[in-house]
């Protein structure tokens, strides 16, 4: 059958956290820094359309074509790893440590960072024609996104903080829930529906997504967006990471493991 029950696809999740810890210095920089490249370029493309179109909802419901062909290619997010490297070590697999999973998240968090914000100039010099004129509609877009998105949370103070962070779980709640997803089908057409629905919930919601941000945010400062690098690390970048990683890790990788990995003894009969 195409479709794999809970229990077949959890196992799956614990293998990969545990084929990540593993995995080479290399090949993990070389996978993430993919990943954050073509996720940008995803990003880049949703801001276009909606741009273009004045709708948002339309560059929703194409945003996930870049988290698809980076899934498909095997590449990875710090989203996706925080979920599911932690499993390996809760399951005891050998060898599997906490420090392992620190290792992979750091080389995950790079690479994502170095290929985001390689697609961040790229699309400066693309919307300026290599900086020698003033930014077009996509451009001047792209410039401000970042304003709201830090400041406006900073002028909140501590309730914007918070509501950056909420936003952040919610995010991998459902970026999370995609990477799973993938796992419930063995087709390429059944993986693709099911990663398409919880990531076009959290671009038109307006989640915070860590790697995403790596794009959208040096994209703007590069193209005179009000605020900071500072504003940009502490009101956005550094909540977002940490409520991504609880969002992930909670709501998606520790239930499915916790009820359908380890499940709890069944109820004796009256």
């Amino acid at each position: 059958m195409a479709y794999l029950a809970p229990t077949e696809f959890v196992t799956k999740m614990v293998d990969a956290g545990e084929s990540k810890i593993f995995m080479s210095t290399r090949d993990t920089l070389i996978r993430a820094y993919m990943a954050g490249a073509i996720l940008a370029l995803a990003a880049a493309f949703a801001v276009t359309v909606a741009t273009n179109t004045g709708n948002h909802l339309i560059g929703s419901l194409l945003f996930p074509v870049g988290f698809c062909m980076l899934y498909l290619l095997g590449f990875d997010l710090l989203t996706g790893v925080f979920t599911l490297a932690p499993l390996a070590v809760i399951d005891k697999r050998p060898g599997c440590t906490w420090g392992g999973v620190m290792r992979n998240w750091t080389l995950v968090f790079f690479g994502n960072f170095g290929g985001a914000l390689t697609v961040a100039l790229f699309m400066a010099i693309i919307v300026t024609f290599g900086f020698t004129e003033a930014p077009n509609a996509v451009g001047q877009k792209l410039g401000v996104i970042g304003e709201s998105r830090t400041i406006g949370y900073a002028a909140h103070g501590a309730a914007g903080m918070l509501t950056l962070f909420i936003r952040g779980v919610m995010c991998n709640w459902m970026v999370s829930t995609g990477v799973v997803a993938a796992m419930m089908s063995t087709t390429v057409s059944g993986k693709i529906l099911a990663m398409w629905m919880p990531i076009l919930v959290f671009f038109y919601m307006g989640f915070e997504h860590s790697i995403v941000n790596m794009f959208l945010f040096p994209s703007g400062l590069m193209l005179g967006g009000n605020f900071t690098l500072m504003d940009y690390f502490i009101w956005n970048e550094i909540p977002t990471v940490l409520g991504n990683l609880v969002g992930g890790l909670t709501f998606v990788g520790a239930t499915l493991y916790s009820t359908h990995y380890k499940t709890a003894p069944k109820r004796a009969m009256a």
